[in-house]
């Protein structure tokens, strides 16, 4: 009874002709469909077993591809063989090429792999066997079918060792068909495969390489190598020479990235020669180096008669004498032009030999013959290991991606012989310099569709506050008292305005440090809106004083100026546009913050109930060259202590609390609609801005009569600080901060007349566009502003009529501590404001508040909004 087998039926099928070639590429397909099914496991038995078979042929195969190409040395295509089977196996072993080969559960990332489907390779006639091994086994390894295009004058070898490999991998249990090959080789077929497969693996000449990148197919294409080498002065010479030796003699030099010229740097040279002669290379003499020449190109091209012939059999067809035994044939050559016939790719035996005076001229040479013929390919130096600086030269001058040290270029440039980490491979990537799509050696990760399941997760939040915060009324004398007591400081900075200077609020400062031999100063000269020449005339007095304390004192507009100087002084080299670059992710910036606090600490005391700024690391400048108000933003700026003490605002005008008042309130309300808001910061939030309805009227209409509701709406104003230093703001202040710089309306009224209209925007449950960040689901602003009104005491039928009741108490609230009902009752002109709204709606559209906004805006929403805020609609 016949025993069934799994080994595969005899090929009776020429592939000589395009129809032949078009039907078999179908059944490859259809075996590539299952192959694409097996397990790892699978893949692995298959590849084993196919490398196995591959190392027992190698001797055969060698045999076959000297005899049928007449090029090379038979116990070096053994090797090479050898090297294809063994080194390849032994590198994608434990690979992972099926389904799942990467996986982060953390965060939620996993990589699946996929095979290409059918690849097309285009074997060369310099290494027939050896490349085909290498080319079938990757394509094992990736779960690809592979039809090979051998060269005409090494089909036989170059099928042959298909055969091996594919035998082996159908009794393996590879499908039938998963391994093919042309058996009547032509262009016309080759540009049929190329065409028809889904990926090309191109060795061959630069014709053949410029051919599978124009075919329209993804290609892996190789250059010709012109690896040029020097032999710096410092250089061991006997392994400098003896390793080229080895490498150029290799197969007779058919190896793409073995040496074609060595430069020898400084007084070496003759002792380079005589190694070079003692281990029996030949220098040409005379006229034999014209005979040589002569040989090495016809008619421009390299001459095919010399690839991989020994040097005694290119001398003979020169005409010049040399020993049998002769190793390489050398010249001595000056010009590295490409008019020099050894000035290229020479693929054999033969050599070019350059003097140069030193390492730079040798540089400048060896980076010509690279461009001669050899871009992206290899590069190789000699040199003692010590001279760091001179290799990092060498590899900076060098287009080439193979920068080989101390190393033969054949068997270094394929990888895993004289290093370990270089990726084994037959197929030397040449990058955009040579034409090619890659720059490293070709290995299994090239042949596969990686897929990348990204499941969605929440990016991790922060809360960060000032390390020390001090409230309570009459707080401020205590918490000074740690700037001498606890931390031994010497020397401190006031800043502040003329007003709170003259109307003695800084005495108590001065008087404590005083009192604790503190040594201090003032700078009073900070206007209500800080421009850049305040803040960087308060740095140069910084300088000049040289601070380990900086004290803030005022409202928004003090701290923030001190905040600045304070950058300008710990790192004057700053320059101010980068530090206001805008960001999507505070933590991604391209721009990185100076580290701050190394030269002085920074104290924020507030003046009025409203910014928050000594707890934000927020900071609000304008450049007075041209009138741009820009919000800063970065950790960095966050104060290292907060006094908030309600001392400080008994006598805040009423314009002041009622402005500032509702700022405090507007940091709330977008803190808690914000993409980026959390449990943490909506506390803060609902508590400030249920503080801020309950106690702003009376601290408006009684100030300093209510101590208790200055005392509250201080707190309230640090919660609300809090809650947006970490969930950030959105486009109601967006606005605002255009309204001051183009109209110089006080920004907590600016906020004031924009908040109504921002909050029907964002509680729209159909957004034209939604905001974008991981914790974000989707839109549901109504609810959360619901949430705050019922927080707050305001219930409607349901949340639509919620919000309407809400925003007529913060309508209310408004009118009753005097904000006016629109832009224009500010008596903002308005012909100028129409004239400017566009740059305004811009500039709003890219302000930095606006990434945090539930409801991304669109300009002309933006517009539409600044223009009902103008005439009060």
């Amino acid at each position: 009874m016949a025993t069934k087998t799994n080994a595969p039926q005899p090929e009776v099928t020429i592939i000589d002709n395009v129809d032949a070639l078009q039907a078999r590429m179908k059944e490859m397909r259809k075996a590539q469909e299952v192959f694409a099914t097996y397990t790892q496991e699978q893949v692995d038995k298959i590849f084993f077993a196919a490398a196995m078979a591959a190392n027992k042929a190698r001797i055969p195969l060698a045999k076959l591809a000297v005899e049928e190409t007449g090029m090379g040395v038979v116990e070096d295509k053994v090797i090479k063989n050898h090297y294809a089977a063994e080194y390849i196996y032994n590198a994608y072993r434990d690979t992972k090429t099926c389904g799942v080969i990467e996986e982060d559960a953390a965060y939620g990332i996993k990589k699946i792999a996929e095979p290409i489907g059918l690849v097309a390779a285009v074997i060369p006639t310099t290494n027939p066997t050896s490349t085909a091994i290498f080319k079938t086994l990757i394509c094992l390894k990736t779960r690809n079918a592979i039809i090979i295009s051998p060269h005409p004058r090494a089909k036989a070898s170059t099928i042959a060792a298909a055969k091996v490999v594919y035998e082996a991998a159908v009794a393996a249990g590879a499908p039938e068909n998963i391994i093919s090959w042309i058996d009547v080789p032509s262009l016309e077929l080759t540009n049929e495969v190329m065409r028809e497969s889904d990926t090309i693996l191109a060795t061959g000449g630069p014709g053949m390489v410029k051919a599978a990148y124009s075919s329209g197919k993804p290609a892996l294409g190789v250059g010709a190598g012109n690896t040029p080498v020097i032999i710096d002065e410092t250089a061991d010479i006997k392994m400098a020479v003896n390793s080229i030796i080895h490498s150029k003699t290799f197969d007779n030099g058919m190896i793409c990235a073995s040496e074609q010229s060595v430069t020898v740097v400084g007084d070496i040279y003759d002792a380079v020669r005589k190694e070079f002669e003692y281990r029996g290379c030949y220098f040409l003499k005379g006229d034999e180096i014209d005979k040589v020449r002569h040989t090495i190109l016809i008619n421009g091209a390299l001459n095919a008669k010399i690839v991989g012939q020994s040097a005694y059999t290119i001398a003979q067809m020169a005409g010049v004498n040399v020993p049998e035994k002769t190793k390489i044939l050398i010249g001595e050559v000056e010009s590295v032009d490409i008019s020099e016939e050894f000035a290229h790719e020479k693929l054999s035996p033969v050599l070019a030999m350059y003097r140069a005076k030193d390492f730079d001229e040798a540089l400048t040479k060896a980076e010509r013959l690279v461009e001669d013929g050899g871009y992206g390919h290899t590069a190789a130096l000699y040199i003692h290991p010590a001279q760091k600086e001179k290799i990092m030269k060498h590899a900076e001058a060098m287009k080439a991606c193979r920068i080989l040290i101390n190393t033969p270029s054949a068997h270094g440039g394929i990888g895993d012989l004289y290093n370990f980490k270089l990726t084994p491979s037959l197929t030397l990537g040449c990058g955009s310099w040579g034409g090619n799509s890659v720059s490293e050696n070709v290995g299994v990760k090239h042949l596969l569709n990686i897929k990348t399941v990204a499941e969605r997760r929440e990016n991790m939040l922060w809360f960060r506050a000032p390390q020390k915060v001090y409230l309570k009324k009459g707080c401020m004398p205590v918490a000074l008292d740690e700037l001498g007591k606890v931390m031994g400081k010497k020397r401190c900075f006031i800043v502040t305005d003329s007003f709170l200077y003259k109307n003695g609020y800084v005495k108590p400062i001065e008087d404590k440090l005083d009192e604790m031999g503190i040594q201090h100063t003032c700078f009073y000269e900070v206007a209500p809106d800080p421009n850049l020449s305040c803040a960087e005339a308060g740095a140069h007095a910084m300088r000049a004083f040289e601070p380990d304390c900086i004290i803030a004192l005022g409202g928004g507009s003090a701290m923030d100026a001190g905040k600045i100087m304070w950058v300008m002084y710990e790192h004057p080299e700053v320059n101010f546009l980068d530090l206001a670059m805008r960001f999507m992710d505070i933590r991604k910036r391209v721009y990185t913050f100076p580290k701050m606090g190394e030269k002085a600490y920074f104290v924020a005391i507030p003046t009025s109930s409203g910014t928050g700024s000594e707890v934000t690391p927020f900071a609000v400048i304008t450049d007075d060259r041209d009138g741009t108000k820009y919000p800063l933003a970065d950790y960095e700026l966050l104060p290292n202590m907060a006094i908030i003490d309600a001392d400080n605002m008994m006598t805040q005008p009423k314009g002041l609390t009622s402005a500032s008042g509702i700022d405090a309130l507007t940091h709330a309300l977008e803190a808690y609609a914000s993409i980026m808001a959390t449990d943490y910061t909506d506390g803060l939030a609902l508590k400030a801005m249920k503080s801020i309805f309950e106690y702003l009227p009376s601290a408006y209409e009684n100030g300093a009569n209510d101590p208790y509701a200055r005392e509250k709406m201080a707190d309230a104003s640090c919660m609300a600080g809090m809650a947006f230093a970490n969930a950030f703001l959105g486009v109601c202040h967006s606005m605002a901060h255009k309204l001051g710089a183009y109209h110089h309306l006080p920004h907590g009224v600016a906020n004031a007349l924009m908040i109504s209209y921002v909050l029907r925007f964002n509680a729209e449950e159909v957004p034209v566009k939604m905001g974008t960040f991981s914790q974000y689901q989707y839109p549901h602003t109504l609810a959360r502003y619901a949430e705050c009104a019922h927080f707050c005491g305001v219930c409607g039928k349901d949340d639509k009529e919620t919000l309407e009741l809400f925003i007529k108490k913060i309508e209310d609230l408004k009118e009753r501590v005097g904000i006016k009902k629109s832009i224009k009752d500010y008596g903002v002109d308005e012909k100028y404001f129409l004239e400017t709204l566009d740059r305004m709606v811009e500039d709003a559209f890219d302000d930095q508040c606006t990434g945090a906004n539930p409801r991304y805006p669109l300009m002309s929403e933006i517009k539409e909004m600044y223009l009902k805020a103008y005439y009060g609609k």
